[in-house]
């Protein structure tokens, strides 16, 4: 925990995070090197950034129904990291939420996860953390990835975001409720159970 608060102050401290701070916001991340999962998400959200916790929004119970945990579970952090894609709510673009910044997760990803040594999964949620993650390996579109989740496996599990905004998504996808979802649940249970 020491070394997780020592990469947050750094965070803070950053030039490039400097407008983030003159607004007194803190970066949003869980990295307790006792985790067994951690979530890559995208950013987080204004409501996210204001309260200071992640996933406080109905793509957060949505995240935690694909996942089959209760809040306590899903909040532990001996059990899941937190790790978006930028630590700070990027504003708002013309389309919802900006993207993350470029080069923020490349930055201060490894610092964190090199002292996560009981991580056995990594939940890519959303086409950029799978493409950070995943690299030349990903499909030719989010679909296509998610739909080939098995060849992730056993480090990576690729997701679509859980966001209301999905709902389009999951109804042209319906696979993905009755496949993908129940391998993603007895895989998560595996692990929380160990």
């Amino acid at each position: 925990m020491i070394y997780e608060e020592k990469i947050r102050q750094e965070i803070i401290d950053d030039p490039d995070n400097a407008d983030f701070k003159a607004m007194g916001y803190k970066p949003l991340f869980s990295a307790n090197p006792k985790a067994r999962i951690v979530l890559i998400g995208q950013a987080p959200g204004i409501r996210a950034q204001e309260s200071g916790r992640l996933w406080q929004d109905q793509s957060g119970e949505r995240l935690m129904k694909f996942l089959a945990v209760d809040e306590a579970t899903f909040f532990n952090p001996s059990l899941f990291a937190h790790l978006p894609m930028d630590f700070y709510f990027p504003g708002k673009g013309p389309n919802g939420d900006k993207k993350p910044r470029k080069g923020f997760a490349k930055k201060w990803h490894p610092l964190l996860l090199k002292e996560m040594k009981e991580i056995r999964l990594f939940i890519l949620i959303g086409k950029g953390a799978q493409d950070f993650y995943l690299g030349s390996t990903v499909q030719k579109n989010l679909t296509e990835t998610v739909r080939h989740y098995r060849d992730y496996l056993p480090k990576f599990f690729p997701i679509v975001h859980p966001s209301p905004r999905n709902q389009i998504w999951m109804h042209k996808n319906p696979w993905f409720a009755k496949e993908v979802l129940p391998a993603l649940q007895t895989r998560v249970a595996e692990i929380l159970s160990l």
